[in-house]
């Protein structure tokens, strides 16, 4: 039987029902956990009509005795995830982040960069302690983000849509993670709508730098971007009586916060729209045919 992934989603046969002793009654199941033994599962996660033999995916982590439990709840996240997690209260021995279980998860001190408050959100990156077998976690993301030396290194390439995790302002504009995986970087002037740290997003990748270091755009990049774009302008202009007072002279600025794209993306779309002859091109602005 595999080997229960702790901190994981688990697809577990329920074994028998959990009775209380002397009383008869159902405080939930046990599942088979192989060779972790019985794993229960409290009742008011077991769902509705669910009877020995069943299957269950279930999340499992540890309980306040360090026990194994089974739970239908999803955390906001799993071990090897990084996320956005706000702190609930704080003790002598660290700090405890709303993970979206009933247990929160644990931050020691020694894995804090500065000393965590309640009611702030934190970039953090969860697993497994070696020592203690603990799920805890850890706001020093650099430790746990993969550190390519090289482009060959990355497994990505040129325009890929990836996901991202925007970590932290810097005066280049904001780092993010890629993927889950590694680090990257979207600059300053490629900001073209408010991001803040923890917001989840698709990005694309403009550069892989020699040194394997990322380049993150918030748009598809080269003639992707333009098509994508064109079919947005398209239906503003459909919505908007047929026209849009912005063309291939506006400024840039005026573009950037009409349409969040940036004026090359812009005039690439109307240079599509109008070899298709889908609109005209005046001092007005673009009108539909």
């Amino acid at each position: 039987m595999p080997k229960i992934k702790l901190g994981d989603y688990n697809t577990l046969r329920v074994k028998e029902e959990a009775l209380r002793e002397g009383y008869g009654e159902l405080f939930g199941m046990y599942l088979d956990g192989g060779v972790e033994g019985e794993i229960l599962m409290p009742q008011k996660y077991v769902p509705e009509n669910t009877k020995p033999g069943d299957e269950i995916e279930c999340f499992i982590y540890l309980d306040q005795d360090e026990r194994p439990i089974a739970t239908t709840e999803k955390p906001l996240a799993k071990v090897g995830d990084f996320a956005y997690l706000e702190c609930s209260w704080v003790n002598e021995y660290g700090a405890f982040l709303n993970w979206g279980l009933t247990k929160d998860l644990f931050c020691p001190f020694r894995e804090q960069k500065r000393r965590m408050e309640i009611g702030d959100s934190y970039i953090v990156h969860v697993h497994i302690d070696e020592e203690s077998y603990r799920i805890v976690s850890s706001a020093k993301i650099e430790h746990f983000l993969e550190k390519p030396q090289s482009a060959q290194d990355v497994k990505l390439k040129m325009g890929d849509k990836v996901d991202l995790l925007v970590w932290q302002k810097t005066d280049l504009g904001f780092k993010v993670i890629v993927n889950n995986q590694y680090a990257g970087l979207v600059y300053q002037d490629q900001l073209f709508k408010y991001i803040h740290t923890g917001d989840k997003l698709p990005g694309y990748v403009s550069a892989i730098r020699p040194d394997g270091k990322l380049d993150i755009s918030l748009q598809p990049i080269g003639q992707a971007a333009a098509i994508d774009f064109a079919t947005t302008l398209l239906t503003y202009m459909q919505n908007n009586g047929g026209r849009c007072h912005l063309g291939d002279k506006s400024d840039p600025e005026e573009i950037k916060r009409q349409f969040q794209v940036s004026k090359k993306v812009f005039k690439k779309a109307i240079g599509d729209l109008y070899k298709k002859h889908l609109i005209t091109i005046s001092e007005q602005g673009l009108e539909l045919i």
